[in-house]
């Protein structure tokens, strides 16, 4: 089961991946790395998974890797009496600590913790940034908005708060639970969602115990400005893509991307690049060559992993996703440019105490 790359290969096992039978084609096929999703398998479930991973691991001989990913805090509206409404640009909207169901002028914020730290001119981004507010007044009850990009706002749609850092444990009771479930099983990682800064990884750390190594999720821009320190905590760093194009502009992500890899590499710590990386194969044999070079610069850039998706969870195609990724890897490696890159990012070796000192002043009449 050798494998012709260096670059690893992290597949999510989902609908579409979680019989035994095809979690090992799609190890023999080139996965290194299974994720579980905790947004979506409950604790019995994911036993389920790392027993029959396992269970192939043994009969082959080789480890793999299993990745557990925890939810993570999820900040929702509450509900409107009709289901959802449209708000228009430029249209007031309120969202308060009123539990009746809201309308189209306000809606319910269950979360005092934004209410707290929100500062007028924060923005509010709902449904993935579909719709888009900025805070004009804030008070301890309310928050009025106006509408920048207009929208369907409908039931228990995700709040994002790009500008605003919410003093909130990344870990709710139920990614408490989980977490303990998961090092009970002796999996290899733990990946945590959302996180701002450090304190949040050592939150984790310190329950874990060295039981499992901690992989820190980038995709709030909180994290981007505390990259530095976050990346002292964490054993690993993935440039989660979906959330960080979400919560900041889209075409800062590519430049995000090349950040976060190089500082990972100074530091010594693996990097996972994840994300849409081959979105079309969801239904599609074959990816699209910008697919096809989007994977290809992130190993160009040094990435040490690449993670499917929804491909390998949920998609047509798992295993024919997995070999197409590992051909690229493959393909990357061998090309000359990748070893120049690669060296050319190498620092230059600090001069040791020894040449530190031939360097230094000399005696009076040593050059003669």
């Amino acid at each position: 089961m050798k494998r012709d790359r260096r670059t690893k290969i992290v597949a999510t096992l989902g609908p579409a991946s979680s019989d035994p039978a095809m979690i090992e084609r799609l190890f023999m096929a080139g996965a290194d790395v299974f994720r579980i999703n905790m947004s979506h398998t409950p604790q019995p479930r994911m036993r389920e998974l790392v027993s029959a991973i396992r269970t192939i691991e043994t009969r082959h001989g080789r480890p793999i890797g299993i990745l557990v990913d925890l939810q993570g805090p999820k900040l929702r509206l509450d509900t409107f009496s009709g289901g959802s409404v449209d708000v228009q640009p430029g249209a007031i909207f309120v969202l308060d600590d009123d539990a009746r169901p809201g309308d189209a002028k306000r809606v319910h914020l269950p979360h005092p913790e934004i209410f707290a730290a929100i500062e007028p001119g924060h923005h509010l981004l709902i449904d993935d940034g579909k719709v888009r507010l900025v805070a004009t007044e804030v008070s301890r009850n309310r928050i009025v908005t106006k509408v920048e990009v207009g929208g369907r706002l409908s039931d228990r749609k995700g709040v994002s708060l790009p500008d605003t850092t919410v003093p909130v444990s990344p870990l709710t009771d139920k990614d408490r639970s989980d977490l303990e479930a998961a090092l009970e099983t002796g999996i290899d990682w733990i990946a945590l969602s959302f996180i701002q800064r450090p304190e949040d990884i050592a939150e984790v750390k310190k329950i874990a115990r060295a039981r499992a190594s901690v992989m820190a999720k980038i995709e709030k821009p909180q994290a981007v400005t505390r990259l530095a320190e976050i990346l002292e905590t964490a054993d690993a760093l993935m440039v989660a893509r979906g959330d960080l194009g979400v919560e900041m502009p889209l075409e800062r992500v590519p430049g995000l991307q090349i950040q976060i890899i190089r500082s990972a590499r100074h530091q010594g710590k693996p990097v996972v690049v994840a994300t849409q990386m081959l979105e079309s194969m969801l239904a599609s044999p074959v990816p699209t060559r910008a697919e096809v070079s989007d994977v290809a610069t992130a190993i160009f850039e040094g990435a040490d992993a690449v993670m499917l998706s929804a491909e390998s969870a949920s998609g047509r195609y798992p295993i024919e996703a997995v070999e197409t990724m590992s051909r690229i890897a493959e393909t990357v490696e061998r090309d000359a440019a990748h070893g120049a890159t690669m060296s050319a990012e190498r620092e230059a070796p600090e001069a040791t105490g020894a040449a530190g000192a031939s360097a230094g002043p000399q005696p009076e009449g040593a050059r003669e």
